[in-house]
C-alpha cells in the first residue's frame, strides 16, 4: 500500500472545534445606542402630545411617564429635566420643517410651484405632534440661550416663504405685493392650523391643508370668469349637497 502525502487532505488530522462563546446577555453598544434612541424619541412623542392637550405648565414629568408605563426615574435616562423635553420637541418640529421646505425648494418648478409646495410641507407638520408643539408652546416658555436660537431658526421659515415670494413676483406668476407682509399672512394662516386642528375633527388633516392652501393662494371673492365651483368636501358629500 502506497503511504499517503502529508499533503494530502485526507491525511491531515482533523483541526479541533472551536469552543461556542457564550452568548452575552447584554446588547452590542450599536443594538443598545438604538434602543435608548427609540425609548427617548417614545418620551418626546408623549410629551408633545400631552403638552399640546395640557400645556406645558400642566404637564409634569409624572404625567409623562405614566403614560408611557415607567417610573419617574425612569425619564432620567433619556432627559434631563422638563425643559429639556421641550426644547427637543420644538427643535424636531423646526428641523422637520426647515428639511422640508427645503426639500421642497430642491423639488424644482417655478417659484409659485414652490411655494406651494413649501406650503403643503408646512402645513402637514403643523398637523403633527411635534409641529402642533412647535405651534402651540409659546418661545417664552423655552429658557435663554435656547430662547434666541429657537426664533433665528423660525425667522429661517419665515424667509423661506418671503423669498418665494418676492422670486414669484417678479416672474409674474404671483400678483404684486409686498413680500415681508404676503410671507407674514401665509405663514400666520399656516401656522394656526396648529392650534384649531384636532384629529379626531369633522374634517380629515388632508382636506384642511388643502382648503387652507387654497384660500390663501387664491383669496375668498368670487372671480367673474370662474369656469366652476370648487369640489364638494368629504363633509358635504356625506351630507347629499354641495357647500353653499
Amino acid at each position: 500500500m502506497v503511504a499517503r502525502r502529508a499533503t494530502d487532505p485526507a491525511a491531515a488530522p482533523l483541526a479541533p472545534r472551536r469552543a461556542r462563546k457564550p452568548a452575552s446577555p447584554w446588547a452590542l453598544p450599536s443594538r443598545r445606542e438604538q434602543q435608548r434612541e427609540a425609548k427617548r424619541n417614545a418620551v418626546l412623542t408623549t410629551a408633545a402630545r400631552m403638552f399640546n392637550e395640557r400645556g406645558f405648565h400642566a404637564t409634569s414629568l409624572d404625567d409623562i411617564a405614566a403614560s408611557l408605563h415607567v417610573t419617574k426615574p425612569t425619564l432620567y435616562y433619556y432627559v434631563k429635566n422638563k425643559d429639556e423635553i421641550l426644547l427637543a420637541c420644538v427643535n424636531k418640529g423646526l428641523r422637520m420643517t426647515l428639511d422640508g421646505i427645503e426639500a421642497s425648494r430642491q423639488a424644482g418648478g417655478n417659484a409659485l410651484d414652490q411655494l406651494r409646495a413649501c406650503m403643503q410641507v408646512y402645513a402637514e407638520i403643523v398637523t403633527q405632534p411635534f409641529g402642533m408643539c412647535l405651534i402651540r408652546v409659546g418661545d417664552e416658555e423655552v429658557p435663554e440661550p435656547s430662547r434666541t436660537e429657537l426664533r433665528r431658526m423660525k425667522s429661517e421659515i419665515d424667509l423661506a416663504f418671503r423669498r418665494l415670494v418676492a422670486q414669484g413676483v417678479e416672474e409674474g406668476s404671483i400678483a404684486p405685493c409686498d413680500p415681508k407682509i404676503a410671507a407674514f399672512v401665509i405663514a400666520g394662516g399656516l401656522s394656526w392650523i396648529g392650534r384649531w386642528y384636532r384629529p379626531d375633527g369633522q374634517y380629515a388633516a388632508p382636506e384642511v391643508i388643502a382648503q387652507c392652501i387654497q384660500a390663501l393662494l387664491r383669496g375668498v371673492l368670487q372671480r367673474p370668469d370662474a369656469a366652476s365651483p370648487p369640489a364638494p368636501t368629504r363633509a358635504a358629500r356625506r351630507r347629499g349637497r354641495t357647500p353653499s
